[in-house]
């Protein structure tokens, strides 16, 4: 293998931090091989995630939103000849979109991994039973590939240090609330948090907060109900989600919701709650052992993510 090119449709910052797992197991496997990360959005392993130092180059085709029109069929391919990469030994497709995919398949390359219309367009005709993407890669390509997970090491010192500077101290429980993607209701009330995190201020632990400086108005309405709220981010120069995962090193436990602070938690490994409304946990949680996952859908047959109530969640801290 010379050239792996992996593919990548989602949006967000956790679409990305997902992918970390995935990138170093192959990158571990494939040693003396080039790895090309092809995004629909916003590149973050170039911009926000630079600092959790995944090396994968950025292959630019000059194609916004790739794979999600379908005049892209008409200059894939040659965009790509444009680059002097010959062609790529094995791309990697991670979403089902079919369009995309067609799209995606016009790259030149000698293998091709994709879960679309039932893994009818893998160059390797097999029965692919898992869900993860991984495993049916070592069934695809006939080896083993062993799971690298995310490496707090992998951080740079000044992150650990700011952190243990922000957060001295134990006794810490940590808070994310806040969603990025608009379009789906994925937040629990405020009054729940804030009721829940007094709970657990009588128990002795500290609340900490992630929430960016701009929320002043829900950030105010926390400060006038909890006195005792940390929010260590707002105390330091550094700006990055590599230093929230340093924070969460720092922590007893961590409660959030579906959104990109629960993957940058999730990276430190810690023991952690998420709440799910509408949006799949199955798909979308963080693959740690130490996380319980409290799913609407599941518990009250809702997309309703505020039927969770204060008690579902206290009872498993």
């Amino acid at each position: 293998m010379k050239k792996i090119l992996i593919y990548n449709s989602g949006g967000g910052l956790g679409d990305s931090i997902q992918l970390f797992p995935l990138i170093l197991s192959l990158q571990n496997h494939f040693k003396t091989t080039e790895f090309f990360y092809l995004g629909a959005h916003e590149n973050h392993f170039e911009g926000k995630l630079k600092e959790y130092n995944i090396n994968i180059k950025t292959l630019n085709l000059g194609l916004k939103y790739f794979g999600f029109r379908w005049w892209h069929i008409l200059f894939a391919k040659g965009r790509f000849l444009n680059k002097d990469l010959d062609k790529i030994d094995l791309v990697i497709d991670l979403q089902s979109k079919l369009r995309n995919t067609i799209i995606l398949n016009r790259i030149p390359h000698d293998q091709f991994y994709s879960a679309t219309f039932g893994f009818k367009f893998c160059t390797q005709k097999k029965e692919y039973l898992s869900n993860d993407h991984l495993e049916n890669l070592s069934s695809f390509l006939n080896i083993n590939i062993r799971k690298i997970k995310f490496n707090l090491r992998n951080l740079h010192e000044k992150y650990k240090s700011e952190a243990k500077r922000l957060l001295p101290d134990k006794n810490y429980i940590g808070f994310s609330l806040t969603q990025g993607n608009i379009y789906r209701k994925k937040n629990w009330s405020i009054d729940n948090f804030i009721t829940l995190a007094n709970k657990i201020n009588e128990k002795n632990k500290r609340p900490v907060f992630f929430i960016e400086k701009k929320e002043i108005e829900l950030i105010n309405k926390i400060k006038s109900s909890l006195p005792d709220a940390l929010f260590p981010e707002h105390h330091s120069n550094i700006a990055c989600p590599a230093l929230v995962t340093a924070l969460a090193n720092r922590l007893d436990l961590a409660i959030s919701i579906d959104n990109g602070v629960m993957h940058m938690l999730g990276l430190a490994n810690i023991p952690l709650i998420v709440l799910f409304g509408p949006t799949d946990s199955e798909k979308f949680s963080p693959k740690i052992k130490s996380i319980k996952i409290l799913d609407s859908k599941t518990i009250y047959k809702s997309k309703d993510i505020n039927k969770i109530t204060v008690h579902d969640v206290f009872k498993l801290i």
